[in-house]
C-alpha cells in the first residue's frame, strides 16, 4: 500500500489505526462475565466429579472385602491415580491463584462485594499472562507436567491390569489387556493434544503461545480450569475402569420421585395439555423394572425411563394429576413406591400491557413496556401504537411519543385475541433549579466559600425514573449587597460567564443572590420552559 504524501491523509490513517487498536482492546463486560461464568461452572463440575469418584471407590469396598486378592492391587492403583490427579489439579490451582493475586486479589479469592462484580480485579490484564505463562516458560512447564501426569496415569492402569492376581480374578486375556490400555491411551488427553499446531499462526510457535499469549486473565482461567476438568474426568474414567475389574457392583436406592415436565402449566380450553414424565434420581438400569402411572393410567417408559402423557383440556379451572412411580432394584429385587401430585389450570386467553416505569408515557424519552398474552408464545404476539411509536420484540418494547395526549393506545394481537390499552402522554415534568449539592441546593443560606466554588446553575429531574437530562438555557443573576444597589447580570447557558462570574466572585456574608428568569429545555421540548426563581443568602 502506498504511503500518502498529504499530511491530512497521514493523520486520517493514523487515527484509523488507533481506533482499530482501541476496538481490539475493548472486550465487553458481557464477554468477561461469560468467561467467568464458564470458569465457575467448570469448577462446580470438577467438585461433582471428585465426589462421584469417591463414591465409586467406597462403593466397591464391600465387594473387595470378599475378594482379598483384588483388594490390595486395585486399591493401590486407585490411590495412585487419585494422588497423581490431585497433585496436578493443585499445581494448576497454584498458577490460577498466582494470576488472580498478582493483579490485586488475595489468596486466589474474589470479593463478591467490590465494584468488580465478583470478577478478578485484573480480569483484562494480558501482560501478566503473556509474561508469566509464555515468556517466563510457565506454560511450557505446565504442558510438560500435564503430559507427565498422563504418562503416569496410563502406567498405573497398565501395572494394575498386569498384576497376576487381577488377571486371574478378572479373567483377563492378553488381548483384552492390550485393548483396554489402547482405549485409555486414546481417550485421555488432559486438555493437551497436537491439534493446536494446525490452528496456530506463524507467530504462535509453542502451545503456550497459542493458548495464553495476549489472553486476558479472565479468559485464561477457564483454559486452566478445563485442564483440571479433563484431569478429573481422566481420574473418573480410570477409577471406573478399575472398578469394573471387581466383577460386581452395588446399587443403593435412597429417594425416588416421579417428575412431570409439562410444556405448559396453563392452557387454553380446546388445547392439548402435554407433559414429559420421568423418575427423579434415575439410573439407566431401572428402565425395565420401573413404571409410572397417572390417575391410575400406566405410562409406557423408554430405555431412559421417560414417557409422554397428554389429555385434552375440556373444562376450565384447576386440574389435578396424581403420579405414582414403582422402582425395583435390578440387583437386590427391592421395590420402592413414591407418589406426587401435579396441578395445572385451564383458562381463557388474556393479554396484559404494563408500563415498566410509570402508568403514563413521557415525550422525549424511551418508555419501556412489557406485553404478555397467556397461552401464546412471544413470537405470535403483535404490538402496535396509536399516538405513539412502538418498537421491540419478545415481550419487551420501547414506546416513544412526540406530543401530549390522553388518547394514546397500545394494541395487542395474537391467535384468539385482539385488544387495545389506553395510556396518557405527558411532557417531562419541570426540573428543579439547583446550585451545587447539599441540603440548601435549591435556595437558603450558603457559605461564601461554598457559593463561590459552584460553577453555575443546573436543572435536576427529581424523583423521575427515566434517563433524561434538561439543559439550562440561561438565567438572570442579581446580587444585592449590604447598603448597595442591586447589580444584575444576564447569563447564557448553565455555567457562569462574564459579568455573572464576577458577581459570584464578590460574594460576602450578608449578600443576597437571586436567580430569576431561569429557562431550561428538556428532551421532547419544542421550546424552552421557565422555572421558579431561587434565592441564596451568603453566610
Amino acid at each position: 500500500m502506498a504511503i500518502p504524501k498529504e499530511p491530512r491523509q497521514i493523520m486520517i490513517n493514523l487515527m484509523y489505526l488507533v481506533l482499530t487498536a482501541m476496538l481490539a482492546l475493548n472486550v465487553s463486560a458481557e464477554i468477561m462475565n461469560a468467561f467467568w461464568d464458564l470458569n465457575n461452572s467448570l469448577e462446580e463440575s470438577n467438585a461433582l466429579t471428585s465426589e462421584s469418584v469417591k463414591a465409586t471407590e467406597q462403593g466397591i469396598q464391600p465387594i473387595l472385602e470378599k475378594k482379598p486378592k483384588l483388594r490390595e492391587p486395585l486399591n493401590a492403583g486407585i490411590k495412585e491415580v487419585r494422588n497423581e490427579v490431585s497433585a496436578l489439579v493443585d499445581y494448576i490451582e497454584e498458577i490460577k491463584v498466582f494470576l488472580i493475586d498478582e493483579t490485586g486479589n488475595k489468596n486466589g479469592t474474589v470479593d463478591e462485594e467490590d465494584f468488580y462484580n465478583g470478577l478478578p480485579r485484573g480480569k483484562k490484564n494480558k501482560d501478566l499472562t503473556t509474561r508469566y505463562l509464555v515468556e517466563e516458560g510457565k506454560g511450557e512447564e505446565l504442558m510438560e507436567r500435564v503430559n507427565e501426569a498422563k504418562a503416569k496415569l496410563i502406567a498405573v492402569f497398565e501395572k494394575t491390569l498386569q498384576d497376576e492376581d487381577v488377571q486371574a480374578e478378572a479373567k483377563l486375556t492378553d488381548s483384552e489387556i492390550e485393548a483396554r490400555i489402547k482405549n485409555i491411551n486414546e481417550n485421555i488427553t488432559l486438555g493437551i493434544d497436537e491439534s493446536w499446531r494446525d490452528k496456530a499462526d506463524k507467530d504462535k510457535k509453542t502451545w503456550s503461545d497459542y493458548k495464553f499469549k495476549q489472553m486476558p486473565i479472565v479468559a485464561t482461567l477457564p483454559v486452566l480450569t478445563k485442564i483440571q476438568t479433563d484431569a478429573r474426568s481422566a481420574e473418573a474414567t480410570l477409577v471406573n475402569k478399575m472398578a469394573e475389574l471387581v466383577g460386581g457392583r452395588e446399587i443403593k436406592l435412597n429417594k425416588f420421585f416421579p417428575v412431570m415436565n409439562a410444556k405448559k402449566g396453563y392452557v387454553i380450553r380446546g388445547e392439548k395439555f402435554e407433559a414429559e414424565v420421568s423418575i427423579g434420581a434415575y439410573s439407566s438400569e431401572f428402565a425395565k423394572t420401573s413404571s409410572i402411572s397417572i390417575n391410575g393410567k400406566s405410562i409406557p417408559l423408554n430405555d431412559e425411563g421417560k414417557g409422554t402423557y397428554s389429555e385434552i383440556a375440556n373444562s376450565y379451572g384447576k386440574q389435578n394429576l396424581r403420579l405414582t412411580a414403582n422402582v425395583k432394584n435390578p440387583l437386590t429385587g427391592e421395590t420402592f413406591t413414591e407418589s406426587s401430585e401435579f396441578e395445572y389450570e385451564v383458562g381463557e386467553r388474556s393479554a396484559t400491557v404494563s408500563a415498566d416505569k410509570m402508568n403514563v408515557f413521557y415525550i422525549g424519552v424511551d418508555n419501556p413496556i412489557s406485553v404478555a398474552v397467556a397461552g401464546a408464545s412471544s413470537n405470535q404476539v403483535k404490538v402496535s401504537g396509536s399516538g405513539v411509536t412502538v418498537k421491540g420484540n419478545n415481550g419487551k418494547y420501547i414506546v416513544t411519543a412526540k406530543k401530549p395526549t390522553n388518547d394514546a393506545k397500545i394494541s395487542v394481537s395474537a391467535p384468539g385475541i385482539n385488544k387495545s390499552f389506553d395510556f396518557r402522554v405527558k411532557r417531562i415534568p419541570d426540573p428543579v433549579p439547583t446550585l451545587g449539592r447539599g441540603p440548601n441546593k435549591n435556595g437558603g443560606s450558603m457559605g461564601s466559600g461554598e457559593f463561590k466554588a459552584q460553577l453555575g446553575l443546573a436543572a435536576v429531574l427529581e424523583n423521575f425514573d427515566f434517563e433524561a437530562k434538561c439543559n439550562v438555557q440561561g438565567y438572570n443573576l442579581t446580587r444585592v449587597a449590604k447598603r448597595q444597589d442591586p447589580v444584575e447580570a444576564v447569563n447564557p447557558g448553565p455555567r457562569y460567564q462574564g459579568r455573572a462570574k464576577n458577581l459570584v466572585a464578590q460574594a460576602k456574608p450578608g449578600d443576597i443572590y437571586y436567580f430569576d428568569n431561569v429557562k431550561v429545555r428538556c428532551p421532547g421540548d419544542s421550546a424552552g420552559r421557565r422555572l421558579p426563581s431561587i434565592t441564596f443568602k451568603i453566610k
